[in-house]
């Protein structure tokens, strides 16, 4: 579970990353200059991405470390599973 910080704080990032996406749509409406049009969705890219960091770190910081606080060794291993498959899908390496 998110803190009441870290929710607003994600809730704030995501508007305005909503707000980026509808630029984009008015953009391609408006037949903007591609490279502009390219520009505007790497910089929404970069807001997700920030998002999602900040989810990571949020989910680390209480689900992982309750798991790993716990005496249940199932779920220890689902946590660790559970980021493998995060990285997995997250990570540009």
């Amino acid at each position: 579970m998110m803190s009441p910080d870290t929710k607003e704080k994600v809730e704030a990032r995501l508007k305005r990353a909503a707000g980026q996406v509808s630029g984009i749509q008015k953009m391609v409406e408006d037949d903007r200059y591609c490279v502009d049009v390219l520009m505007q969705i790497s910089a929404a890219r970069a807001a997700l991405a920030k998002v999602s960091k900040m989810l990571l770190e949020s989910h680390i910081q209480t689900c992982v470390t309750g798991a790993f606080e716990s005496d249940d060794e199932d779920e220890r291993a689902s946590k660790i599973a559970e980021l493998v498959r995060v990285f997995e899908k997250n990570c540009s390496c």
